[in-house]
C-alpha cells in the first residue's frame, strides 16, 4: 500500500515538472531589477490574485461536506435499520 502510494506521489511530481520551468526569464528579470518597494508590491499583487480561487474554493469544498454529511444524516433518518447485516440492498 505505501509503494502504490509513494509510486503515485511520484508520477504526480513528475507530471508537474514542466510547470516548473514556466519561469520567465525576462519578468524574473524585470522583477529583480525593481525597487524593494516595487518588489513588495508584486508579493501583495500575487496574494491578491491568488486570494479570490483559494477562497471560492475553500467555499466549495466546505459546501460538498456539508452536504454530504447532511445527506447521511437523512439516509440515517429514513433507514433506521441500516445496521442490520440480512438488510437487501
Amino acid at each position: 500500500m505505501k509503494l502504490r502510494f509513494a509510486i503515485l506521489i511520484a508520477c504526480c511530481w513528475l507530471w508537474a515538472m514542466p510547470a516548473f520551468g514556466q519561469a520567465c526569464a525576462m519578468c524574473y528579470s524585470n522583477a529583480q531589477a525593481t525597487t524593494k518597494d516595487g518588489r513588495k508590491a508584486i508579493s501583495k499583487g500575487v496574494v491578491v490574485l491568488l486570494a479570490p480561487p483559494l477562497g471560492t474554493m475553500t467555499v466549495g469544498v466546505w459546501l460538498a461536506l456539508r452536504y454530504g454529511q447532511k445527506r447521511d444524516l437523512e439516509q440515517d433518518r429514513d433507514c433506521p435499520d441500516s445496521s442490520d447485516p440480512q438488510r437487501k440492498v
